[in-house]
């Protein structure tokens, strides 16, 4: 799937609920299908600055593409980026770095998180891109 048809999925996906808490127990539903990060690349150089919660970020390139683990000690951040890693998750360096990230709009999930929350959002984001970038130099 392309990254605009897993964006489209998941808008699909939330206009089924009627209100913010449904979906914010969806979210955290798929948080606990996150498949977790392993132990020995929970360091602190795998943490994203500018989260409120502790969130770790791992990526690796596979066959030119980058593959994503993660994990969060917050159930609601954990959702998040389960979110995030659908999206990204298996995306050459330069598709990643090229998507318009519609879908958090379109869901209007930043507008339904705390300030802090929603900075942590942007900051994974800006992680995820920048292991592109980084990934990018290493193949291109």
């Amino acid at each position: 799937m392309t990254i605009k048809e897993i964006q489209e999925e998941i808008i699909d996906e939330f206009s089924m609920f009627e209100d913010w808490m449904q979906r914010y127990e969806y979210i955290i539903e798929l948080g606990k299908s996150l498949p977790l990060i392993d132990e020995k690349n929970k360091l602190d150089e795998n943490l994203i600055s500018g989260c409120q919660s502790k969130v770790w970020l791992f990526s690796e390139i596979k066959n030119d593409t980058l593959s994503f683990t993660a994990d969060s000690d917050a159930i609601l951040t954990k959702g998040i980026v389960a979110l995030l890693l659908r999206v990204f998750n298996n995306q050459t360096p330069a598709t990643i770095l090229e998507t318009d990230l519609f879908f958090v709009n379109e869901i209007g999930l930043k507008e339904h998180l705390s300030p802090t929350r929603a900075n942590g959002l942007v900051s994974m984001i800006k992680q995820i891109k920048l292991y592109a970038l980084a990934f990018q130099s290493k193949i291109g």
